[in-house]
C-alpha cells in the first residue's frame, strides 16, 4: 500500500486546515443533548454548509463537494485535530445518506438531502424496540398498508438524537405473517406529527441523549418506504455497514484522541514521573492502535474505490475502535488520577465524560458479542 498522499489530496487537507483554524469556536459549544446545545451544532453545521464542508463526499448539487474517501479520510484527520464539535446530524449525513443514495428514488434525493445537510432536519434512528436490540430482526413494531400509504404502531427506544430531533428512519414489520428477517420495509417520517410520542431518555449526567419513541396509528405515505416494501432488512444492512464501517467512526477521531493522550502523558510526566511512567506503556499502545486503526481504514478505502464491497468485515472494525475508545480513556483517567474529577469545568473533565460514553461504543452498533458471532461466521467461516 502506498502511503503517499497525493497531490490533491494534500491540497484539500490544508484547504480544510486553514477554515477550521478560522471557523472552529474557540470557547466549547453546549452539550448537543439540551435544547441549547442542540440548536448551537445546528448552527455549527448550517456554517459548515455554507462554506461546503457538511458533506464533502456530496455531490455538488447537495452541497458536497464530490470529494472522494481519501478526501474525506483526510478532511476528518483535520476536523477531529482541530477539536470542532461533534457532529449533531451523524445520523443523517453518515448513516442514513449514503442509504439514500443507494437506494433512494431522485424525489427522495432532492426532498431530504439538502436539508439534512444543512442540519435543519436533523434524524433520529429508529431501531431498537424494547426486546429487540442486538437482534433487531425479531423486531414487532408493526406497518399496516393502508390507501396511499401505512399506519405504523410500536415503540421505538435508545433512539440516538431523539430527544429533539425532527425525523427518523427506521425497520417495521410491514407482514404480518412474516418473521425474522423476512417482511420488513424501510420508513422514513417526521417525529413532529400525529401519533407520536417522544419521551427523552435521561442519561447519568442529566442530559437527554436518547429517546423513546412511540407511534400510534401514524400515517407514512407510500413516497417515504426506502428501498422497496419487504426489502427492508437488506436496505437496514447497508446502513449498518456504514455505522461499523467507514463513516460513523473515522479514524481522525481517535487519532485526535490518541494525540491529546500523548500530551497529557507529557505534561504528567513533568510534574509526577511515577504516574506517568506507570502508564507509560500503555500511552504508547493507545497510540499505536489508533495509528493501526488509521491504516487499516485507509486500505479498506482503497479497496472500496477499487470496487470490493464493504461487508461483514465492518464487523470487526467496529470491535476494534469501540475498544480502542476506552483504553485510550481508562489511560487517560489514569494519568489524571483525582484531578479527572475535580473540577467538572476543567479541560481534564472532557476525558471523564469521553470515558463514560466510550463505555458504550461496545454496546451501540450492535453489541461486541454480536459481531464477533458476525466475524466468526461470516468472515473467518466457523460453524453457527
Amino acid at each position: 500500500m502506498d502511503l503517499t498522499e497525493p497531490a490533491e489530496v494534500a491540497a484539500f487537507r490544508l484547504e480544510a486546515r486553514e477554515w477550521l483554524a478560522a471557523n472552529v469556536p474557540t470557547t466549547p459549544l453546549p452539550s448537543l443533548d439540551t435544547a441549547d446545545g442542540f440548536a448551537a451544532h445546528r448552527d455549527w453545521e448550517a456554517r459548515m454548509y455554507d462554506a461546503r464542508w457538511a458533506v464533502v463526499t456530496w455531490p455538488e448539487e447537495y452541497g458536497g463537494r464530490a470529494a472522494g474517501l481519501l478526501e474525506w479520510l483526510a478532511f476528518e484527520e483535520e476536523y477531529w485535530a482541530a477539536g470542532a464539535p461533534v457532529r449533531v446530524s451523524q445520523n443523517g449525513i453518515f448513516l442514513l445518506a449514503p442509504t439514500i443514495f443507494e437506494f433512494g428514488t431522485q424525489e427522495q434525493k432532492d426532498r431530504l438531502l439538502p436539508p439534512m445537510a444543512r442540519a435543519e432536519e436533523v434524524w433520529a434512528q429508529g431501531w431498537s424496540e424494547p426486546g429487540s436490540g442486538s437482534d433487531l430482526a425479531s423486531l414487532r413494531s408493526k406497518a399496516e398498508k393502508v390507501d396511499g400509504g401505512w399506519r405504523v404502531s410500536g415503540q421505538k427506544t435508545w433512539s440516538t438524537r431523539g430527544a429533539f430531533a425532527d425525523w427518523m428512519f427506521g425497520l417495521f414489520r410491514s407482514d404480518p405473517e412474516s418473521s425474522r428477517h423476512h417482511g420488513l420495509t424501510y420508513l422514513l417520517f417526521p417525529l413532529k406529527q400525529d401519533g407520536v410520542t417522544v419521551r427523552p431518555i435521561r442519561q447519568l449526567d442529566g442530559e437527554p441523549g436518547f429517546a423513546e419513541v412511540f407511534l400510534d396509528d401514524v400515517f407514512v405515505p407510500d413516497a417515504m418506504v426506502l428501498g422497496g416494501v419487504g426489502e427492508g432488512w437488506k436496505v437496514a444492512m447497508s446502513t449498518t455497514t456504514s455505522e461499523r464501517g467507514l463513516t460513523l467512526r473515522s479514524p481522525g477521531r481517535f487519532m485526535a484522541s490518541a494525540n491529546r493522550l500523548v500530551d497529557l502523558y507529557r505534561s504528567t510526566a513533568a510534574t509526577d514521573s511515577v504516574a506517568a511512567t506507570a502508564v507509560r506503556a500503555d500511552v504508547v499502545q493507545a497510540w499505536m492502535d489508533a495509528d493501526a486503526y488509521r491504516l487499516y481504514v485507509l486500505d479498506t478505502a482503497l479497496r472500496a474505490l477499487d470496487g470490493e464491497p464493504i461487508g461483514a468485515e465492518s464487523s470487526a472494525n467496529k470491535l476494534f475502535w469501540s475498544e480502542l475508545d476506552i483504553a485510550i480513556h481508562e489511560t487517560a483517567l489514569a494519568l489524571l488520577g483525582d484531578r479527572a474529577t475535580l473540577d467538572l469545568d476543567e479541560p481534564s473533565a472532557q476525558w471523564l465524560d469521553g470515558y463514560q460514553f466510550a463505555l458504550a461504543g461496545p454496546i451501540y452498533a450492535g453489541t461486541n458479542e454480536v459481531q464477533r458471532n458476525v466475524i466468526a461466521e461470516r468472515v473467518l467461516g466457523l460453524p453457527r
